[in-house]
C-alpha cells in the first residue's frame, strides 16, 4: 500500500523528536499546535481541486523520501548576503529551521528592539506580546493546507519586534539554509515573525539556499505585523538547487498608515510557490509587492498574492516579471480585493512574462473584486518572445546570438529591480540576477 505525502511528512517531522521539543511546553502552543494538525489530517496537502492550486501541482512530492530533524554540515566559511563587503547587518541564521547561535551576529542591538531565535525568546519569562502575535496573522485557512503543516510542527524561527517610534539602524539579514543530501529529503518548517509597533521602521532581508547538492523540502510561513505609521522593506532571495521543493506563505497586517515595501527574487527550487496575503486593514496603509522569477530546465514557480482592501484611501501596487527558458513553468495569481467600505482607494497590478524556448510556459490569472465605487484600479498581464527587431539590430552591431538575448532579457528584468526603493540593495540583487543569467549557456537562451 503507497503511503502518502502527508503520511510521509507527518512522520518524518513526528520522528525527528527534537521538532517539538526545541520550544518549551506552553499550553498555548500546545493547542494551536493540535488544532493546525487536526486541519492538516482533515484537508491533506493542496491539490488541483483548489482554485488557487489548478496551476500547480504536488504529486512529485509523493514520490520523495522524508527524514526528519537537520544534518550535521559544516556552514559554509562565506554566508550568502545582498549587503556590500564593508556593510554589516544584524544576522541569524537557521538551518533546517533551526537556529544556529554560533553564526548569528547579534551584537549592538539596541533598546526596545527584540530579535532573536523563537526558542530563544520562548524560554524563561516569555513576553506577552509573542503569544497574541504569533498565529494571529497567519490564519488564513480556506486554501492554506501548508500554513497549517507549518504550524503544526512549529519548532523554531526567526521573531523581530520593534518599540514605538524606533528606526532599526541596521539591516536584518535572515539567512535560511537547508541541508540535503542525495539519499534523502529535509523537511523543515521555517518560520518567521515581525512586529512593528506605532511608528517604527525596519529592513528585513531573507535567504533561503542549500547547503551542499541533494534536495530539500521547506514550508515556511511569514507573519508581519504592522501597527500605525510603521514601515517595513523586506527583500526575499530564493536561489535553493534546482531538485528542492520550496513553498512559502506570507501574511501581513498592515493598520493605519502603515507601508510594506516587499521585494522577491524567485531563482531557485524544481518547484516553488510564494503565497502572499496582504491585509490594509487600515485608513491610509500602503503596499507595493515587486518581483522578478527567472526560469530554465524544469523548473515551476508560482506567485500567488491576494491584496484585500480594508479601509478608504488605502493603495497597493504590484509587479512581477519573468523570464521562462527550455520547459520551465511560470504561474502568477493576483487578486486586488476591495471591499465595500474602502473608498477612494488606488490599486495597480501587472504581470509580464517573456517565453524563451517554445517548451516554455506561463499561467496568469489577474484579478479584480470590486465591492466599493469610488476606487482607481487597474490591472493585466502580458506574455511574449524576444522582440526580433531588436534582436536584429544588437546582431547587425556585431553583437554573438546569445549575447544579444541576455543584454535584452536583462533590460526586460532590470527594470524591475530598480523598483527596490534600498539602492544599496539594488547591487546584490542585479548580482544574483546576472548570475543566474551568465550560468545559462547560449545554447539554453
Amino acid at each position: 500500500m503507497q503511503t502518502s505525502v502527508e503520511e510521509k511528512l507527518m512522520g518524518a517531522l513526528s520522528g525527528a523528536g527534537a521538532e517539538a521539543a526545541a520550544l518549551p511546553a506552553q499550553d498555548w502552543l500546545a493547542e494551536s499546535r493540535h488544532q493546525a494538525l487536526e486541519r492538516f489530517r482533515q484537508k491533506g496537502m493542496p491539490s488541483r481541486q483548489l482554485e488557487s492550486w489548478k496551476y500547480t501541482s504536488l504529486n512529485a512530492l509523493a514520490k520523495l523520501d522524508y527524514a526528519g530533524g537537520s544534518a550535521e554540515l559544516a556552514l559554509p566559511d562565506r554566508l550568502p548576503s545582498l549587503l556590500a563587503d564593508d556593510a554589516q547587518g544584524y544576522r541569524l541564521v537557521f538551518v533546517d529551521g533551526r537556529l544556529q547561535e554560533q553564526a548569528s551576529r547579534l551584537d549592538g542591538i539596541p533598546d526596545g528592539v527584540t530579535l532573536n531565535g523563537l526558542s530563544i525568546i520562548s524560554q524563561g519569562e516569555r513576553p506577552a506580546w509573542l503569544q497574541s502575535s504569533l498565529g494571529q496573522i497567519a490564519t488564513e485557512e480556506r486554501e492554506a493546507p501548508l500554513l497549517d503543516l507549518n504550524s503544526a510542527f512549529l519548532s523554531d524561527g526567526a521573531v523581530l519586534r520593534i518599540a514605538s517610534g524606533l528606526e532599526l539602524d541596521r539591516p536584518v539579514e535572515l539567512i535560511f539554509l537547508y541541508s540535503a543530501a542525495t539519499n534523502e529529503v529535509r523537511a523543515s518548517q521555517p518560520r518567521l515573525l515581525v512586529v512593528l509597533e506605532a511608528n517604527s521602521r525596519a529592513t528585513v532581508i531573507e535567504h533561503h539556499q542549500n547547503l551542499g547538492g541533494g534536495t530539500s523540502f521547506s514550508n515556511g510561513v511569514a507573519e508581519f505585523s504592522l501597527a500605525s505609521g510603521s514601515a517595513l522593506k523586506h527583500l526575499r532571495l530564493q536561489e535553493l538547487s534546482h531538485n528542492s521543493h520550496y513553498f512559502m506563505n506570507s501574511q501581513a497586517n498592515l493598520e493605519r498608515d502603515a507601508s510594506y515595501e516587499g521585494f522577491l527574487l524567485a531563482l531557485g527550487a524544481a518547484v516553488a510557490r510564494e503565497d502572499f496575503r496582504i491585509r490594509l486593514a487600515g485608513e491610509g496603509s500602503s503596499c507595493k509587492l515587486n518581483g522578478v522569477y527567472l526560469l530554465t530546465g524544469r523548473q515551476h514557480s508560482d506567485i500567488t498574492s491576494v491584496i484585500d482592501h480594508l479601509a478608504p484611501h488605502t493603495s497597493c501596487d504590484e509587479v512581477i516579471k519573468g523570464a521562462l527558458d527550455q520547459q520551465s513553468r511560470g504561474v502568477f495569481q493576483g487578486l486586488i480585493k476591495v471591499e465595500k467600505d474602502a473608498q477612494k482607494i488606488e490599486g495597480n497590478q501587472s504581470h509580464r512574462a517573456l517565453l524563451l524556448s517554445r517548451g516554455a510556459e506561463v499561467n496568469a490569472k489577474p484579478e479584480l473584486e470590486i465591492y466599493a465605487d469610488d476606487v482607481v484600479c487597474s490591472h493585466g498581464a502580458t506574455v511574449g518572445e524576444l522582440d526580433a527587431d531588436a534582436l536584429f539590430y544588437l546582431r547587425s552591431r556585431g553583437i554573438p546570438p546569445h549575447q544579444a538575448r541576455k543584454l535584452l532579457i536583462e533590460a526586460f528584468l532590470r527594470d524591475t529591480v530598480e523598483l527596490c526603493s534600498d539602492i544599496a540593495l539594488r547591487a546584490g540583487l542585479t548580482d544574483r540576477l546576472d548570475a543566474k543569467l551568465a550560468a545559462m549557456t547560449g545554447e539554453d537562451l
